[in-house]
């Protein structure tokens, strides 16, 4: 089956505006007839309700937090981009766009990512109207700087915490709304599953954090929010409430799943001190505009690093890719990274390090220069490690971070599920194989205050959805089915907590379907999932009851997601050989180690059909095609 992306014809940059001439409008009265129901309060979530309630809809807003504020989204630290060209280093929205393709090695939809790149800049004048505050260059305009995989600086920062002060601004607009009646915020609130009517999404089952109690929601549209699945890898940079339950659960409703091997590994993350952790910390990409990456000449080399001779130290991505040397892109970092250690060179505890080092910046700008720049980044480390990063080199090593997959969706941002609309990180549809750093804040905010308001009145104004009560049976049945997982988890009462399980699970992503995959470690993984997603449901201990605050079950809810999903993954990256972007294929690669896509075969997306739990699913297929640029290996050389 080929998936209809509905892009408009025409010229690539005349098709959004071709889009929003041809849709379908509500009127300002008519549109107070209308709810919508969001899940998540991250960047997307809180812009999209924010926005729809502004034009006039009634909107519920789901949080498992107890407070929008503590979305991810407030842990991204190096900025946004945007195509503002303020330094006139030769930026332009085309530029962005073809940066942006390329690195995700020509496995995004095309018209999606140029309206990413198009829209960039309307969301960085909406942010400081909001107040956010962009750090400024001396004449007063935005300061900028380069992140991986480009050679101009339009990464728009607010010091190293501009996801924070980004949420703040999508909070305010959204507190706004809450505030005149606009929005229903239901706070400690978690999707428990979908409910589909007659084919479209109508509406949720949700578990109330504190209290256990399961409630129906009906709207005319759901708008899924919910970041992407990285905790999958247990360690990984994503906070620990992270999770795939909502897509997931829509996925088994008939929501197809684009791409879900296509997970990015982040070059500089803390490496792990033991097996203690829950999870890991990230360093911003941004250090790599003022840090060197190096490792020792010499295997095993013991010595502190400032023991260490210039001469005896390999700068390695200064080597191997001159042009863009330590901005390379993030996946070909992080392999490099993990090269590196694997053949001997790594530092630190079990050699799972490199050098990241900003002597050399120092020196030439000052070291109050750098501070300024990175200071909150600095304290983290320091915190964290014990080591000053202004007198020691940092120790990075890659870690699960982003992912590119996410459930499918068309130019509209509508799943193939009429009525579900899917934003950021969730869906799949603006980074391909790898995302450039600081697209990810940009997405969230280009989805939910740009192109979701004006795609979901056209679906309300063309299908007209027909008011449901939440009492109709489809309701009724998928609450049933949540209030039996619920409880036969608790009824297992077995001897290991799901942290416990989860974290087996995480070792068997990491060493058979992680930086680098292979069919063999691939196919030996997916039996180990299926025999480890066994085990859970027999091994799995949940404490206490449903009626009141068990994070333990909410816990064991979302790792249960995970056994299943897992099976996805791997079987995803089993099906795609070549290697593309983060995916790397050991048997599809060049003698030095590059990527080697094929794109007679491969390129395409890859949307799978949920047919079971460990079943193998349907594979739909939405061939790409690029109109404006052509295909091309991707070099950083």
């Amino acid at each position: 089956m080929a998936l209809d992306p509905r892009v408009p014809d025409g010229p690539l940059e005349k098709k959004w505006d071709k889009c929003r001439n041809e849709m379908k409008l509500v009127g300002p009265i008519n549109k107070r007839k209308h709810r919508i129901l969001v899940i998540g309060t991250g960047l997307a979530g809180a812009s999209a309700a924010a926005s729809l309630a502004e034009l006039g809809y009634q909107v519920d807003v789901f949080c498992i937090q107890d407070s929008a504020r503590r979305a991810h989204s407030v842990a991204a630290q190096g900025g946004i981009n945007a195509a503002k060209n303020y330094r006139a280093d030769g930026d332009s929205a085309y530029r962005f766009f073809y940066d942006t393709l390329k690195g995700g090695d020509f496995r995004s939809r095309e018209a999606n990512t140029y309206r990413l790149a198009e829209i960039s800049g309307n969301v960085i004048d909406q942010c400081v109207a909001q107040g956010v505050p962009f750090a400024r260059e001396y004449g007063g305009q935005l300061d900028g700087r380069s992140f991986g995989g480009v050679l101009v600086s339009r990464t728009f920062y607010a010091r190293g915490q501009t996801g924070q002060q980004l949420l703040l601004g999508a909070y305010s607009a959204l507190s706004r709304q809450v505030g005149l009646g606009a929005i229903r915020m239901h706070t400690r609130t978690e999707m428990q599953d979908l409910v589909v009517v007659d084919g479209r999404a109508r509406g949720v089952i949700t578990r109330h954090l504190e209290t256990g109690e399961l409630k129906r929601w009906s709207g005319d549209a759901v708008v899924l929010a919910t970041g992407g699945y990285a905790n999958v890898y247990y360690l990984s940079t994503n906070g620990r409430g992270g999770n795939v339950t909502a897509t997931y659960r829509a996925y088994k409703r008939g929501a197809f799943f684009a791409n879900p091997c296509y997970v990015q590994f982040h070059p500089t993350c803390i490496p792990a001190a033991g097996e203690h952790q829950s999870k890991l910390t990230l360093m911003s990409e941004s250090l790599r505009n003022d840090g060197r990456v190096w490792v020792p000449k010499k295997k095993g080399d013991t010595r502190a690093p400032g023991q260490i001779p210039e001469d005896e130290r390999d700068y390695y991505l200064e080597r191997l890719y001159p042009s863009f040397g330590n901005l390379s892109p993030r996946d070909i970092a992080s392999r490099a990274a993990k090269r590196m250690c694997d053949e001997g060179y790594g530092v630190g505890p079990g050699r799972q390090g490199v050098y990241l080092d900003l002597a050399d910046s120092i020196k030439r700008l000052g070291e109050k220069v750098i501070r300024e720049r990175y200071g909150n980044l600095f304290e983290m480390y320091e915190k964290i490690t014990g080591d000053d990063p202004t007198r020691v080199p940092m120790r990075i090593y890659p870690a699960a971070h982003f992912t590119m997959g996410g459930l499918w969706v068309d130019y509209h941002l509508m799943s193939n599920l009429p009525g579900l609309f899917v934003l950021g990180e969730a869906n799949f549809s603006d980074h391909g194989a790898n995302r450039l750093g600081a697209n990810a804040l940009l997405q969230g905010l280009v989805d939910g205050y740009f192109i979701a308001p004006q795609t979901i009145s056209h679906y309300v104004a063309d299908s007209k959805p027909a008011p449901l009560s939440a009492d109709h049976a489809a309701f009724a049945a998928a609450e049933q089915e949540a209030r039996d997982r619920i409880g036969k988890l608790i009824a297992v009462n077995g001897s290991k907590s799901a942290d416990v399980l989860h974290r087996e699970l995480g070792q068997v992503m990491w060493h058979h379907c992680g930086i680098s995959r292979n069919r063999g470690d691939l196919e030996k993984g997916l039996g180990k999932i299926a025999e480890l997603r066994e085990r859970f449901w027999r091994e799995v201990r949940v404490p206490g009851v449903n009626e009141e605050y068990n994070m333990a079950l909410e816990r064991a809810l979302r790792v249960a997601d995970f056994m299943e999903f897992a099976d996805v993954i791997v079987r995803d990256a089993i099906d795609r050989e070549e290697s593309c972007g983060a995916h790397l294929r050991e048997e599809y690669q060049t003698p030095e180690g590059e990527a080697k896509r094929d794109d007679e075969k491969f390129c395409n997306v890859a949307a799978f059909e949920h047919k079971g739990v460990g079943v193998e699913p349907v594979r739909h297929i939405e061939p790409l095609t690029f109109e404006t640029l052509h295909l091309s290996t991707r070099s950083y050389k």
